[in-house]
């Protein structure tokens, strides 16, 4: 298996190529106001109707908290700019075509399998197997990314979507200017991914903490009603069941891991596969991730900062899940031990399919088993961390943090030392 280390986290080393694009990055002019965003989404759509008018409230919240991260380069500000573009426009569509379909919001869902867990503790491999189940829906990144046709843009002539070429090449060009985010991350058209996604159409997620350093739009966020944001979440699931059958989801988020109450009120005859692993070894690979990135969304790189807003972040996390995990009846839930998981993943699916009440046919096992053949971990590659080398953090420091964790789950094995 190839084993790279980026030594350069903390201060990058760039060619005089990667300098010029670094150099432009930083001087690109970015305007985030709300007014403007909201003005190009209604041009670009023809469309005005955003549905919930609280939302303008919460947009605006957000970009004072973007606003307000002074490090961003002109793209990091650029990138934040084309998500919340991006999110309007869905959203437009989102409430023209249930206007138009109302028969849409009618649909019956099955129980959904719902991942719970920190990222990067195996629940995009979980998710991604578990999709493989022909009786379930799931979301790829390219409808993630454009959940409603834009009317009158069919496929082309080779029958693709256009949403799955436009994903498409937005991949190919993330992998060209950071090659190495697809060993931590790899987000292609096909991957399946996070209904965080289809939560922040009401501007009410967490998924912006991932791009900017926003501590106003967190408390912001923990300060929302979650219950009517879960509820927008379950239309647009029967929506996009309308649009695309079948009616039973596999979903995954970490931020359901302080929404469990939400979760269950919105889903409660939902199994939940709840992923458990050591928290260190998440953060060490979340926070590389993103310094990673950062290299060219952010004029420097505060390995420090990040390191410190992390670790409070992901305890957070963490501490909501020991809280309110007894909320899920213990028949529809699931507790997948990453080291067992990763043992046996096909195992591990098939007791979360029998316990969703779904029988395990040759057909599901044939399909679990090749995409297990398949997607080997690691297949192309795995990063090398290094906690202290490139955060000044002490494993032993994180495990007394995260004592409580491990005591509530005993079953998690430390990993980083």
């Amino acid at each position: 298996m190839r084993e790279v280390r980026i030594d350069d986290l903390r201060e990058p080393r760039r060619d005089a190529e990667e300098q010029a694009f670094h150099d432009m990055a930083r001087a690109m002019e970015v305007d985030l106001s709300p007014d403007a965003l909201v003005a190009r989404a209604r041009r670009d759509t023809g469309l005005d109707d955003l549905g919930d008018p609280t939302l303008l409230d919460r947009l605006e919240a957000m970009v004072a908290a973007v606003e307000a991260d002074t490090g961003l380069t002109g793209l990091g500000r650029w990138i934040v700019r084309e998500r919340l573009l991006g999110l309007l426009r869905a959203r437009l569509r989102f409430e023209d075509f249930t206007r138009r379909n109302p028969e849409s919001l009618e649909v019956e869902l099955e129980p959904p399998i719902i991942v719970v867990g920190l990222p990067r503790s195996g629940t995009t491999h979980l998710v991604n197997l578990l999709a493989t189940d022909r009786r379930l829906r799931s979301m790829p990144w390219w409808e993630v990314a454009e959940p409603i046709p834009v009317m009158g843009d069919g496929p082309g002539p080779d029958g693709v979507d256009p949403r799955y070429v436009r994903s498409l090449r937005q991949w190919e060009a993330t992998n060209r200017v950071s090659p190495l985010t697809a060993l931590m991350h790899d987000r292609p058209p096909w991957s399946i991914e996070e209904d965080c996604e289809l939560v922040d159409l009401d501007l009410c997620g967490y998924s912006m903490e991932w791009q900017a350093r926003v501590p106003a739009w967190r408390d912001h966020y923990l300060g929302l009603d979650q219950c009517r944001h879960y509820a927008f979440l379950r239309r647009e699931l029967q929506v996009l069941s309308h649009l695309r059958g079948p009616r039973r989801w596999v979903l995954k988020t970490p931020q359901h891991l302080e929404w469990i109450g939400p979760l269950m009120d919105t889903f409660p005859d939902a199994t939940i596969a709840f992923t458990l692993r050591d928290p260190v070894a998440v953060l060490q690979s979340a926070i590389t991730m993103l310094a990673y990135g950062d290299r060219n969304r952010r004029v420097e790189i505060d390995a420090d900062g990040l390191a410190a807003y992390w670790v409070d972040r992901i305890e957070s996390l963490l501490r909501a899940a020991v809280r309110d995990a007894h909320i899920i009846p213990s028949a529809q839930r699931v507790d997948v031990e990453f080291h067992e998981f990763m043992r046996d993943d096909l195992a591990m699916a098939e007791r979360i399919l029998a316990t969703a009440g779904l029988e395990v046919t040759d057909d599901a096992r044939a399909r679990l088993a090749d995409y297990v053949a398949g997607n080997p971990r690691g297949k192309d590659g795995r990063i090398v961390y290094d906690l202290r080398g490139d955060f000044g953090l002490d494993p032993a420091d994180l495990r007394d943090r995260f004592a409580f964790y491990y005591e509530a789950f005993p079953q998690i094995r430390p990993e980083v030392t």
